[in-house]
């Protein structure tokens, strides 16, 4: 016995709001209609109108649901019914493969002799496709189950319209995890998948990251400008049990200490002007995993205090905000300052510094480990090479290795990397020759010159020379006292010369 329309609305509407996943809930549905009419199976069925598409998205049985993605094209008079607003929107078709618009379905799912009620969906103003009910075979559907199957109509269009968008939502979510995934590996890549020089100058700070890694404990790297702290912050987080969540990093010195709070812990929509959306901060985007704050010791005083807070309690507030978020997060900071002495002069709070200086790993400069060099040259001569594109791999002579690996290198590893990008452009040649570092002097000292020393034309040291000697003479060419005698040229050489390097001479000179 079929219920009153309105019992019947409110239950099938509850069966096709039962879930988000379309399939499960249109199953739900054919069992609570199948109890008052022969519906044996139903389907709900998107209509691509560029194309000229219907595409079945989710049947269901008896047994079951299921989501499919099944296509067909339709005749040019089947879209022209389906988009003729004239057409009832209800229809009763007594045999599937009939009609214009459901015989193409009706092929693919070989329902020929089967007949259906088939409500178009519209929401709106816009098509948005069919809900189907076929029937058992054996039975046809009377006006009275038409009648209310036409009920469906509107709860049908939002739990499909719903669906879609519940599908589109875990596409996007699936391809944005994807993109993580490769960006997380790009910067794997361009951090350094590897330490260079990890079983040799760097062995000790290697052991360190081994065994502070798999914890949750902040880590403080201390070092000169340039010499990998980024990359050693990158080792650990690839070797935690963070390593599948992102790897944040935040220049410290690099953000207006007007914009640290907002880059930093987020804002809300009209916290300030400029604030027309709501944004996550960094230290909300490195949920579940690492937080590395390179150059912690430019901090300003009230960044200093937000971030202990975080350290502490593991929470944020978005400025502008009234919400508390609770973050997971590690951090790792690294400076090349000397914090313990900024802490002297009140310039870095002492609560934050042994917040953070819970396991310190020094990490040495590159003249303390010339050993690793070479392998270094080699890491970066191929690195480059791969961004210009060369033929062919250069190489180092043995000779020109030694002063690389004598040279003091103030700028670290940074600087071997632009050093030998700067090579490879200036060479082009199978061989380079860093001409621009030089050589170390007999006694072992070190020049601390990278720029070849700057040399003059002949002429200009010639004349240089002359004036000094004329200096000497008090201006005096010829005699015994004179500029020639000291030259040992004759005078009127020396005059003539002078008058080529334009240099004064005579009584109208005072020296």
């Amino acid at each position: 016995m079929i219920p009153n329309e309105n019992d019947f609305f409110r239950e099938a509407t509850l069966t096709l709001c039962s879930s988000l996943e379309i399939e499960r809930a249109l199953h739900q549905c054919l069992l609570y209609v199948g109890k008052f009419m022969p519906a044996d199976q139903m389907g709900f069925h998107v209509y691509h109108r560029d194309a000229g598409i219907v595409e079945t998205v989710a049947v269901a049985t008896r047994e079951a649901g299921r989501a499919v993605s099944m296509k067909v094209s339709l005749s040019g008079a089947g879209r022209r019914l389906i988009e003729d607003r004239r057409l009832d929107r209800v229809r009763f078709i007594k045999r599937l493969g009939d009609d214009p618009i459901t015989g193409p379905v009706a092929d693919r799912l070989k329902a020929w002799d089967i007949s259906a009620v088939v409500i178009d969906l519209v929401l709106e103003g816009t098509m948005l496709g069919i809900f189907s009910v076929f029937n058992d075979g054996k039975q046809d559907f009377t006006s009275d189950h038409v009648r209310m199957l036409s009920l469906l109509d509107k709860p049908c269009a939002i739990a499909l319209t719903n669906s879609l968008r519940f599908r589109e939502l875990n596409d996007l979510k699936e391809l944005l995890a994807d993109d993580n995934r490769y960006f997380q590996d790009e910067l794997n890549r361009m951090a350094g998948e590897t330490v260079i020089g990890a079983g040799q100058g760097l062995g000790q700070v290697m052991e360190m990251v081994r065994q502070v890694s798999p914890l949750e404990s902040p880590v403080l790297l201390l070092g000169e400008t340039g010499t990998g702290k980024e990359v050693v912050a990158n080792a650990i987080h690839n070797l935690s049990l963070r390593k599948q969540g992102p790897f944040i990093r935040v220049n410290c010195g690099a953000i207006p200490a007007s914009l640290l709070d907002s880059e930093l812990f987020g804002y809300e929509k009209g916290a300030f002007t400029g604030a027309v959306s709501r944004k996550r901060g960094r230290i909300e985007r490195a949920q579940g995993g690492t937080l590395f704050l390179d150059e912690i010791g430019e901090l300003s005083a009230d960044a200093q205090i937000r971030l202990l807070r975080v350290l502490q309690e593991k929470e944020i507030d978005r400025v502008g905000g009234t919400e508390t978020i609770r973050v997971n997060i590690r951090v790792i900071a690294a400076t090349h300052r000397n914090l313990e002495q900024m802490m002297d002069e009140n310039r870095f709070r002492p609560d934050l510094f042994f917040r953070l200086r819970v396991f310190p790993i020094p990490i040495p400069p590159l003249r303390e480990r010339a050993g690793d060099i070479p392998a270094l040259v080699d890491h970066f001569i191929l690195k480059k090479a791969r961004e210009m594109k060369l033929p062919k791999i250069p190489s180092v002579s043995r000779r020109v290795m030694d002063n690389l690996m004598a040279y003091h290198w103030p700028g670290n590893v940074r600087e071997l990397e632009n050093a030998v990008e700067r090579a490879m452009i200036l060479d082009r040649a199978a061989t380079l020759y860093f001409k621009e570092i030089i050589a170390p002097s007999p006694a072992g000292g070190h020049t601390q010159e990278l720029q070849p020393r700057q040399t003059q034309p002949l002429d200009q040291v010639i004349a240089s020379h002359i004036r000094q000697v004329l200096a000497q003479c008090k201006g005096r060419v010829e005699g015994e006292k004179g500029a020639a005698r000291i030259l040992d040229v004759h005078p009127s050489t020396l005059r003539k010369r002078m008058k080529k390097l334009n240099i004064p001479f005579g009584r109208k000179v005072t020296i």
